[in-house]
């Protein structure tokens, strides 16, 4: 499975990221401990919510198309 995610920042609530990995609990632990450049600045971070794919590339494109303006829009009226 491949996951799409979006964290937010416990402390600074408007600070969202969208990602994409294979190993979902890794990739937040990851995220936590500050190996992102992205988003070491506003660690911790919680899940908001994910989606499971089994086609990676179909993965890949929903988080592109969710880093896109009417991703944002979708995933503020649909997801969060």
């Amino acid at each position: 499975m491949h996951y799409v995610y979006i964290i937010e920042s416990a402390y600074a609530r408007n600070q969202r990221y969208v990602g994409q990995t294979a190993d979902l609990r890794r990739r937040l632990a990851d995220h936590n401990a500050g190996r992102s450049v992205h988003t070491q600045r506003h660690k911790p971070w919680n899940l908001v919510c994910y989606l499971g794919f089994a086609d990676e590339r179909k993965a890949v494109d929903f988080e592109k198309y969710l880093k896109s303006g009417s991703g944002k829009t979708f995933a503020q009226r649909h997801l969060l």
